[in-house]
């Protein structure tokens, strides 16, 4: 699909989103949107792979029929409909009736049908409780069709959902449905809505732009950057993952490249997020044994996956990205500075818990491999608790490079933040300062500042060949950063600000006296002028 295609595609169902979600809030009207989109991916894989999987039997209708194909072979064969879905729990790993297909629910909605907000209801719940093991456990959970916001009674709910899912219908009718046409839509409509979204968005979205810029560092060759891209992340991580959206990109940008993710671990906190995360892995066409979203408390462990105490077992990933959300506040207890992730390094003060969530991911990063971590400024200088974990980071030589971005380039705050890489091993003892903050390395806009993709590239480029540049990037050595008492701050190493030209006082003193010349010329020209006309002369 082209881009003119997806921003085509993605228009159209953001333009419906926004005329149909009348007085609702943006991130309740969101979860309907995307929840229906996704119902339309399962149908169609599903009925795809059971056109595959009945061959010559899977039933052909006429134009003119509505009817899904699918129920008119199972009228047809009843008995055969208990083996099938097991084959197809075995081969897709879900199953939906006929009833629940998309074809099947749009009809009820082109119909005005009164059953169909009942038929969705049951429809969610067969997805969700008579699929393959627990992957679709709950995955539907925080669609809540007797929501008063779709409607004050059943009748004007099942009317609202009637127009929306007819709309939706209508506006991809003309487009490819495969896993990359609509993933692209759905993370197209999950950035529109972030956008709407304000301080909210921060929950669940990285802007791509700041995306990217983490996906091409961790994919990249962790020891020698400028050979290249790896051939295989065997883990990554994001245990912050939001909607996945991060996720998605480094699979993508290392897919682009010609290699291949093994495996892909995510953790949030919000289940109505978590439940975003699985729908758009899913939906991107990722297996559902191909990656594991966790819903819980990064901070708190709660992932027995992570929790693995024996070095030799525990989880290692070749890429660990992460946009925690900035200087959170928490509780760290005193078993929690026992804590394997934190023993080393020291607890994070409770007013911010930045520090907290890179140790927690940096944890889990292998020998080989790349964390990119998004965070505020201060983490930079801040004393206390956080300047000690600095220190000890710095003297272990993790910290690899160290990136300061503009202002006002998140939906959730305009505060500049910076992009920490840590490496476990890294070839060079040096720290690398990158400071893309001044205003040619941006586009300013009213609302919100943009990296273009020549700044992007820029910061790649200086990143991947270790590059200096006066007033841009510079590579500082372990000696000045201790006699600095291992603060971070970019613009101790990195300065923006412009040199002031040299001034040649000769040259200024002869443009002085040239002009006094031209002066005392040009009075005396003038007074010859007024004497004529009998006025007073000007004085020399």
């Amino acid at each position: 699909m082209t881009e003119q295609d997806l921003n085509k595609l993605g228009s159209t169902l953001w333009g419906i989103a926004d005329n149909l979600r009348g007085a609702m809030n943006a991130d309740d009207f969101r979860d309907y949107m995307l929840s229906f989109l996704f119902l339309r991916y399962l149908s169609d894989n599903y009925e795809a792979a059971a056109k595959k999987e009945l061959g010559s039997d899977y039933t052909t209708l006429d134009e003119d029929d509505k009817r899904a194909p699918l129920s008119v072979w199972y009228e047809k064969n009843e008995e055969d409909v208990p083996a099938f879905e097991k084959q197809m729990r075995r081969k897709v790993h879900y199953v939906i009736e006929p009833a629940h297909l998309w074809s099947s629910i749009a009809e009820l909605a082109r119909t005005q049908h009164d059953d169909l907000l009942l038929t969705l209801q049951q429809g969610f719940k067969y997805i969700e409780n008579k699929s393959f093991e627990n992957s679709f456990q709950g995955l539907f959970s925080e669609i809540n069709l007797d929501s008063e916001k779709l409607g004050k009674n059943y009748s004007l709910r099942n009317a609202k959902l009637c127009t929306i899912i007819t709309k939706i219908a209508e506006g991809i009718s003309g487009f490819s449905t495969d896993s990359d046409t609509l993933g692209d839509a759905y993370e197209y409509l999950i950035g529109q809505f972030a956008a709407g979204s304000g301080k909210k968005a921060g929950e669940f979205y990285t802007p791509q732009q700041i995306s990217t810029i983490l996906s091409e560092i961790v994919t990249l060759d962790s020891q020698e950057p400028a050979t290249g891209k790896k051939k295989k992340l065997n883990n990554v991580l994001d245990f912050a993952c939001g909607s996945g959206s991060l996720l998605l990109n480094v699979r993508n940008k290392l897919k682009e490249a010609g290699g291949n993710v093994g495996r892909i671990y995510g953790q949030e906190k919000n289940i109505t997020t978590y439940n975003l995360a699985r729908m758009n892995m899913l939906l991107h066409g990722i297996k559902d044994s191909e990656f594991a979203i966790h819903h819980g408390d990064s901070l708190l462990n709660d992932w027995d996956l992570l929790n693995e105490m024996n070095p030799a077992k525990k989880l290692q990933c070749d890429a660990v990205v992460a946009n925690p959300p900035f200087s959170y506040r928490w509780e760290p207890t005193e078993a929690l500075g026992e804590d394997f992730r934190f023993k080393s390094h020291g607890l994070a003060p409770k007013s911010a818990a930045d520090f907290a969530f890179l140790l927690h991911g940096f944890h889990f990063l292998g020998d080989e491999g790349t964390m990119a971590i998004i965070l505020p400024h201060g983490v930079l200088f801040r004393g206390g608790a956080e300047a000690r974990i600095r220190t000890k980071l710095l003297r272990k030589n993790n910290i690899d490079t160290v990136i300061g971005l503009p202002a006002n380039l998140f939906f959730s705050t305009g505060i500049p933040v910076c992009i920490l890489v840590l490496k476990k091993c890294k070839k060079p003892d040096d720290v690398l300062f990158i400071n893309a903050s001044n205003e040619e390395h941006f586009e300013k806009g009213k609302r919100q500042n943009r990296l273009l993709p020549e700044h992007i590239d820029k910061i790649i480029d200086t990143y991947q060949f270790r590059k200096e540049e006066e007033r841009y990037a510079r590579r500082v050595s372990m000696e000045e950063i201790e006699k600095n008492d291992f603060n971070l701050n970019i613009s101790r190493y990195v300065s923006t600000a412009k040199p002031e030209e040299k001034v040649d006082l000769q040259v200024v003193n002869k443009k002085l006296s040239d002009l006094e010349k031209d002066i005392v010329s040009a009075t005396s020209k003038h007074n010859k002028f007024l004497e004529e006309l009998g006025l007073p002369k000007l004085p020399v």
